[in-house]
């Protein structure tokens, strides 16, 4: 007989480019015995759902592991607007072209992106209609990426009211709801993986794109506050500073009132906001860390929260 699959509510955090241990942690339940049946996902989380649920998740990571730094400044459209310091058409085109454009109640897995709508100061939940306009709405990043108008409302990323989306899930009848959470404590023994010469700086340290770089990696560092000197705290880390300390607020709120089976957390200080050409390391981390987190589910405990759920 062919032993049932352990049926699974997976909810993504968000969290830049750590979202891509998103994909490790899916790797892992597929090949584990996991039937994924309904994601919610915020910001990155939306993201990596969205992929999953059109089913063309191996489609993106083949693009995202080959991406290289100086690919991802390419992606990166300068817009220095009031609403935004990146335009973001250049990089949400790859995507769209990559994702296509279901809806999303044509998809064969329940899918739920959360979005922050600023006109009614709400979070709203996008489970129906076009599945690429609701991961964009989900990933404007504010003062990073530029909104998103949607039936008419102006939507940012979902992460600043809920930054783990258990709720959307609640009503689902599976075995197991898992969360992975990408603001996990950091870790001092943390592996740091070097850059390769590819990845790494241009021979030439005057060019143009080192340049960029430079300014890059200084605007990553100041959004991700990786440097902890009260001497060095700046404008752009007090404002990521409070929207983490509020973000992780809401979240521990989330985890009360609407507790997972399993949390995987995914350590803060893994790798920065935009540090997408480290897609082979961040997936690598989320399939080691699903696996320190699940690998002791014990068949029968699981078999015996199945049949309560019949």
């Amino acid at each position: 007989m062919t032993q049932k699959k352990i049926t699974v509510s997976l909810v993504l955090g968000s969290g830049g480019a750590r979202g891509l241990a998103h994909i490790g942690v899916i790797h892992w339940l597929e090949e584990h015995g996991f039937e994924i049946r309904a994601i919610s996902g915020s910001s990155i989380g939306a993201l990596i759902g969205g992929f999953y649920a059109a089913g063309k998740l191996d489609i993106y990571a083949e693009w995202v592991r080959a991406l290289r730094r100086r690919d991802v400044l390419r992606l990166l459209d300068f817009a220095f607007s009031r609403s935004g310091l990146f335009s973001g058409e250049r990089i949400m085109q790859t995507l769209e072209e990559l994702m296509g454009d279901d809806n999303i109640e044509d998809l064969p897995v329940s899918f739920t992106a959360v979005a922050t709508d600023l006109d009614n100061d709400r979070e709203v939940w996008l489970n129906s209609g076009s599945l690429f306009e609701a991961v964009r709405a989900s990933i404007s990043v504010p003062t990073l990426f530029t909104p998103r108008r949607v039936n008419g409302s102006l939507l940012v990323d979902g992460g600043l009211v809920n930054p783990i989306p258990i709720a959307p899930t609640v009503m689902n009848l599976t075995d197991l709801t898992i969360a992975v959470n990408l603001s996990g404590e950091y870790e001092d023994e943390l592996d740091v993986f070097p850059e390769d010469e590819e990845n790494g700086s241009e021979r030439n340290p005057d060019s143009y794109q080192v340049r960029i770089a430079r300014f890059l990696d200084g605007l990553q560092a100041k959004l991700n506050f990786t440097s902890r000197d009260e001497e060095e705290i700046n404008m752009y880390e007090i404002l990521t500073r409070s929207l983490e300390t509020m973000q992780n607020t809401i979240a521990r709120f989330k985890l009360a009132a609407y507790t997972p089976d399993y949390i995987i957390d995914i350590p803060a200080n893994a790798c920065r906001l935009l540090e997408f050409y480290r897609a082979r390391e961040m997936i690598a981390l989320g399939y080691q860390r699903a696996e320190d987190t699940l690998l002791s589910l014990s068949e029968s405990g699981v078999a015996r929260r199945s049949r309560l759920l019949k």
